[in-house]
């Protein structure tokens, strides 16, 4: 309290009783693969497709990092973080060990008007050319002299050339005698004039940017370290994180440069490190090329994951391919992180991402039928499923969880939700005076939260009582735990679980009959 020595009227702000908990966000990915260009080991925030493509490129060959973002965007995400890994250095060069291929550069090269000119070998020595005016008293207008100059001496001079058709035209001229260069046309026909008077050096081009690639890449590569602040594991420092996918996991494995036993230490690996964070998902892609009994075979008896923080998604997914003109097969992942992104936008985390249409989808590589997925749906495999007008869905919304509790993706979404959003709204608690004051505020501010959660429909319940209960008291707080500096509060939610299973039961009765006022 302020002390007041000097009569008259004071002005002072206080506190409010309680403090809102606003909610945390739902709905940002990271994305672990290769790219042609782009920090390397530097989780990256990109919000569109344009900082990405800007960023680390395009689409390129025996990568699905690109795919995926995009993929990620076109469904209804957001923000999400990059992870690029299989290059050295900030520059993007092939690392020591092969992890990319480094384009070889051009030949020399210069463009002189309407005109390129290509060195014919990798000369050491420079090479310029100079146009000046040809030979003779009376030269004609459109003639004009070429020298080729190596180390700044003429070495070949072609006189009273001519950018006209004919025997003297420059391009056929100087590409069928030159022992130097060859000169081609850039520029469509009448549009051709004579070149300025001046001199060119040929300079060689910037080497193609190489091409990213999966050679030796191992499990350290994609795991990476916490400490050092590499693979998904240097994402434990970045708590806006709910998602985590790595979409060239599978592109390595389709290369031969690892093996499924690989595949599933890497998945092991991600689940472990969702796990720790406690408030992200790991979105699983399955080995390429299963059927529906591989699918399900694989995933029970070889993977056998056991997770509330992870889901798998089957089958892939065909998408155009800008990179070859061509349609392609790609892992799921990013386009179900787009579609989870989109279902909490739209509806809200407590919604399960289900039944929902996958955008850019052009088919699937497997159209299941009812009885296969009837074989895959318990083991945790959430489908793709093509529908007849009524396009490509997804049809499953579990995780990888064999309790009961945890069976439903938006069920363990939800908590993470509540969870995250109580821990950053509550921590003006930390040092206040722990006593019946405190412990009513604490009351307050969450049951206040939980009371629009419930308003949302998140929880399940006609009142408020139904859905959720907040105990902070003597009882949870006695005289041991005061000592001991701490405050417990139980809380208690009841989610609400999806309709998985609609049935409609049908009878048949007598006509005239009423079974209504029976």
């Amino acid at each position: 309290m302020p002390t007041y020595l000097s009569p008259g009227v004071y002005v002072e702000e206080v506190e409010a009783g309680s403090r809102p908990i606003e909610g945390v966000g739902t709905a940002v990915a990271a994305f672990v693969g290769l790219a042609e260009k782009g920090p390397v080991n530097a989780p990256t925030l990109v919000s569109n497709w344009t900082q990405f493509s800007e960023t680390f490129g395009d689409f390129v060959p025996g990568s699905y990092l690109a795919h995926s973002v995009y993929g990620y965007f076109l469904n209804g995400g957001g923000n999400c973080y990059i992870v690029r890994i299989g290059a050295d250095g900030e520059n993007g060069h092939a690392s020591a060990n092969g992890n990319g291929r480094r384009a070889i550069a051009g030949k020399p090269e210069a463009r002189l008007g309407g005109y390129r000119i290509v060195a014919k070998s990798a000369d050491a020595k420079p090479i310029t050319v100079e146009v000046a005016d040809p030979d003779g008293d009376k030269p004609a207008d459109d003639r004009f002299k070429l020298v080729i100059n190596v180390d700044d001496k003429p070495v070949e001079t072609f006189d009273g050339v001519t950018t006209k058709k004919g025997a003297d035209n420059v391009a056929t001229k100087v590409s069928t005698q030159s022992k130097l260069v060859t000169i081609e046309e850039v520029v469509a026909g009448s549009a051709l004039m004579k070149p300025d008077k001046g001199k060119v050096g040929l300079v060689a081009p910037e080497p193609e940017p190489e091409l990213p690639s999966t050679d030796r890449l191992g499990a350290q590569d994609y795991v990476g370290d916490a400490a050092d602040r590499t693979g998904f594991s240097g994402l434990e420092a970045i708590d806006d994180i709910t998602m985590v996918a790595v979409p060239d996991l599978i592109a390595a494995y389709e290369q031969g440069a690892v093996d499924l036993e690989t595949v599933q230490a890497v998945q092991v690996a991600m689940i472990a490190h969702c796990e720790l964070m406690g408030d992200r998902m790991a979105i699983l892609d399955a080995p390429p090329g299963l059927s529906a009994q591989q699918v399900k075979e694989w995933r029970v008896d070889g993977a056998g994951y056991d997770s509330k923080f992870a889901a798998l998604y089957w089958p892939y997914v065909k998408v155009f391919d800008p990179s070859s003109g061509t349609n392609r097969f790609v892992p799921p992942s990013g386009h179900m992180a787009g579609v989870w992104a989109r279902n909490d936008d739209t509806r809200g985390v407590h919604k399960a991402p289900a039944n929902e249409v996958v955008r850019g989808a052009i088919s699937l590589q497997t159209n299941i039928t009812k009885a296969e997925h009837d074989l895959l749906n318990p083991a945790g495999i959430n489908c793709i499923r093509s529908f007849p007008g009524r396009g490509i869905r997804v049809w499953g919304a579990r995780t990888l969880s064999s309790d009961p509790a945890w069976r439903y993706l938006n069920v363990r979404r939800l908590f993470n939700y509540l969870e995250e959003s109580i821990l950053v709204g509550t921590q003006w608690v930390v040092f206040e005076p722990n006593d019946d004051a405190l412990w009513a505020r604490v009351r307050r501010t969450i049951s206040a939260f939980l009371v629009n959660e419930w308003r949302k429909g998140a929880l399940f319940g006609l009142t408020p009582d139904e859905a959720y209960y907040v105990k902070c008291d003597r009882e949870t707080n006695p005289s041991e735990a005061i000592d001991a500096g701490q405050v417990t509060c139980l809380i208690g939610v009841a989610p609400v679980k999806p309709a998985e299973f609609v049935v409609f039961q049908l009878a048949q009765f007598s006509g005239g009959t009423s079974l209504v006022n029976e």
